[in-house]
C-alpha cells in the first residue's frame, strides 16, 4: 500500500486571472479546449482528460456529487452565480500566493481581484511584448520610444515579480543582445507598421527586450515551444553568470527537453504544472519523467490556468495528487524516506518559487 505524502503548501508561478462574468455551456467549453475555438461539432471538450479532471475535483467544492453531468455542474454554477463559484473554487484549490500573467485580452481579474477571492497572495507578471506595444503607442519617434521602453521596464522591475516573453526566444534565435544601430533601425521599421497595429514581432527587438529584461535582474519566464530548444540552449548559455533566472512554461510535450536544460544550467528553472492539467490520469507519469531529469530544487509548480477556476482547481489537485503517487511509491518502495519526500513536495510546490522570486513569508493562506 501506497502512504500518501501530504499536501504541500502552493504558489502558483504562473498564471492568469478569471472571467468575471456568467457562462454558458459554448463558453464554458471554449475555455476548456487548449486553442480558444469551440470543440468540433458532435462532440465536447468535457471528454478530454481536462474534462474529466473539472467533473472529479471541482463538483464537491460547489456542493456536488464528483463526476457528475456537465449540465447539472454547469446549472449549479449559475445557481451560485459567478462571484460565489470563483469564491469557493479558488479557496479550495489549496494556492497561498498567485503569480498572474497580465497580458492577456478579456475581461480577466487581476492580481488583487485573484487574491482577494481565493484568499492568497498575489503579484504580477509583466509581458514584455505588451509592454513595448503600449510604449510604442504613445511615443511618437525612435528616441522616445527607446527611452520610454527603458524606463517602463526599469518601473515595471520595481514592482512586478517578474518578466514574460511569449514569442522572443522563437522569433530571435540570436541568443547574444543586439547593438545600438540594430536596435534603432528595427524600432524605426516597426514604429512605423504599428500605426496599423502590427504587434512585435522583429527579431531584434525582440532580442532586445529580452537582454532589457535580463539586465533588470528580475526572472525571466520564456514559453517553450517544438523548435525552442536550441535558441533557448543559446539563449541561456549567454546569459549564465549574469545573475537572472529564467524559467521555462508550457513544456508539455517538450517537458523533458525543459527538464534537461534545468539540469545542465544553473539558472535556468522548469515548470511542472500545464502538462499536468493537459495529462489527467497520467499526470503521474508526466511528473515522474521531470523528477527523473531535472534536479528537485530547479522545479517549480503552476497551473497556467486561464478563463475559468476550474483550470486553477484541476491544476493544484492533479500536482498535488501526482506528486503524493509518485513520491508515495518511492517511499513504500524504500528508494526515499519518507522525511525526503515531504521535503521534496514543499520544495517543487512553493519552497523552490519562493527563492527564486523573492517571495516572502510562509504562505499561509488568508481567511
Amino acid at each position: 500500500m501506497i502512504d500518501a505524502v501530504p499536501q504541500p503548501d502552493l504558489v502558483d508561478q504562473y498564471c492568469h486571472g478569471v472571467l468575471r462574468t456568467e457562462l454558458g455551456l459554448g463558453t464554458f467549453e471554449t475555455q476548456l479546449g487548449r486553442t480558444g475555438a469551440p470543440p468540433a461539432p458532435g462532440t465536447t471538450f468535457f471528454d478530454t482528460q481536462t474534462g474529466f479532471a473539472v467533473r472529479r475535483w471541482c463538483p464537491p467544492l460547489l456542493g456536488l456529487e464528483a463526476h457528475c453531468a456537465p449540465a447539472r455542474y454547469l446549472a449549479r454554477r449559475r445557481e451560485l452565480g459567478v462571484l460565489e463559484t470563483v469564491r469557493r473554487l479558488l479557496r479550495g484549490s489549496g494556492v497561498s500566493t498567485y503569480l498572474v500573467d497580465t497580458g492577456l485580452p478579456g475581461d480577466l481579474t487581476g492580481p488583487g481581484e485573484l487574491g482577494a477571492a481565493g484568499a492568497a497572495d498575489a503579484h504580477e507578471i509583466v509581458r514584455l511584448e505588451l509592454l513595448a506595444e503600449q510604449v510604442a503607442d504613445t511615443s511618437g519617434t525612435v528616441d522616445a520610444f527607446l527611452a520610454n521602453l527603458a524606463e517602463a521596464v526599469h518601473t515595471a522591475a520595481a514592482s512586478a515579480v517578474a518578466f514574460i516573453s511569449v514569442t522572443a526566444v522563437r522569433q530571435a534565435l540570436d541568443p547574444d543582445p543586439p547593438g545600438p544601430g540594430e536596435v534603432r533601425g528595427a524600432a524605426g521599421r516597426w514604429l512605423t507598421r504599428r500605426r496599423i497595429q502590427e504587434p512585435l514581432e522583429d527579431p531584434v527587438l525582440l532580442r532586445h527586450l529580452l537582454w532589457s529584461a535580463v539586465a533588470s535582474g528580475r526572472p525571466l519566464q520564456l514559453r517553450l515551444g517544438m523548435d525552442d530548444a536550441t535558441g533557448l540552449a543559446g539563449f541561456a548559455a549567454a546569459t549564465n553568470g549574469l545573475g537572472t533566472d529564467l524559467v521555462l512554461l508550457h513544456g508539455y510535450p517538450y517537458h523533458r527537453q525543459a527538464a534537461h536544460l534545468a539540469s545542465v544550467f544553473p539558472h535556468v528553472y522548469a515548470d511542472v504544472g500545464p502538462a499536468l492539467v493537459r495529462t489527467g490520469a497520467r499526470a503521474a507519469d508526466v511528473l515522474a519523467e521531470l523528477l527523473e531529469l531535472a534536479p528537485f530544487g530547479k522545479l517549480l509548480y503552476s497551473s497556467g490556468a486561464r478563463g475559468l477556476p476550474e483550470l486553477h482547481v484541476v491544476g493544484a489537485r492533479q500536482f498535488t495528487h501526482a506528486l503524493s503517487r509518485v513520491l508515495g511509491a518511492w517511499v513504500a518502495d524504500g528508494a526515499w524516506a519518507r522525511t525526503d519526500a515531504e521535503r521534496v513536495a514543499a520544495m517543487v510546490g512553493a519552497g523552490n518559487a519562493r527563492r527564486v522570486y523573492g517571495l516572502s513569508g510562509a504562505g499561509e493562506r488568508r481567511v
